[in-house]
């Protein structure tokens, strides 16, 4: 691995370090907190599917807390646990 990319690998994990300390981040900050291009994110925020500020018109801003909760609001089950509910459910009779 040659210097300036180990230097290059360098600079992102301490841009990710402070982005993981902040409390409010910039467009840019979320887009790399949470692992999306700036065009996607955009268009969560254009049709109000992610929490974020506008506390001056045009820049968003984003609570780093409140991306944390939207990313683990809709968990999906895995099998073992779907398996788990419908033998619960034909144990109760299931429909009767």
């Amino acid at each position: 691995m040659d210097l300036e990319k180990r230097l290059s690998d360098v600079e992102a994990m301490v841009q990710m370090m402070g982005i993981n300390t902040k409390e409010v981040l910039t467009f840019d900050e979320a887009a790399k907190y949470l692992g999306m291009s700036k065009s996607y994110l955009y268009k969560l925020t254009s049709t109000k599917r992610i929490p974020h500020y506008k506390p001056i018109g045009k820049m968003n801003y984003f609570n780093r807390t409140e991306l944390e909760q939207w990313l683990q609001a809709k968990r999906v089950s895995t099998v073992g646990e779907l398996d788990q509910k419908a033998q619960s459910y034909c144990m109760k009779g299931g429909l009767r």
